[in-house]
């Protein structure tokens, strides 16, 4: 199966029909600034306790595992994009037969200069929430 990566808008619209649900694979810090409604929060990669930079989260497939089916429809997202297609990618070899990657994540990607080149969904107006 190859990954099929949406448009915000085509995830929020899917959100909205109520047969998907929203994985946000960015660090628990980066969730709790703000999220897509809904969305559960199983981070990839966390913040490293021992300084800067970030470390795996050795729990990921496990907590996937436990908490969604093999046949759930999932839209993954992380802040810019790179995560999530990471996460997309690990879910559908591992048997996940639903994913999709939200292109351009929360907020979007950017190129070497820090300029978005692609608004993610915070960017694009769509409701976001703290809760």
């Amino acid at each position: 199966m190859t990954l099929q990566r949406i448009e915000p808008e085509e995830a929020k619209r899917l959100l909205d029909e109520g047969e998907h649900v929203y994985l946000d694979v960015r660090s628990s810090g980066e969730f709790e600034s703000g999220h897509v409604p809904g969305a559960i929060n199983i981070p990839l990669l966390e913040r490293s306790p021992a300084g800067p930079g970030m470390i795996e989260n050795p729990d990921f497939l496990d907590q996937v595992e436990a908490r969604f089916g093999k046949d759930d429809r999932i839209i993954v997202g992380c802040l810019r994009g790179g995560r999530s297609m990471k996460a997309a990618q690990l879910l559908i070899a591992t048997g996940f037969t639903n994913v999709v990657d939200m292109r351009g994540g929360y907020d979007g990607e950017v190129d070497q200069a820090g300029n978005v080149t692609y608004p993610g969904w915070a960017r694009r107006g769509l409701p976001t929430t703290t809760e």
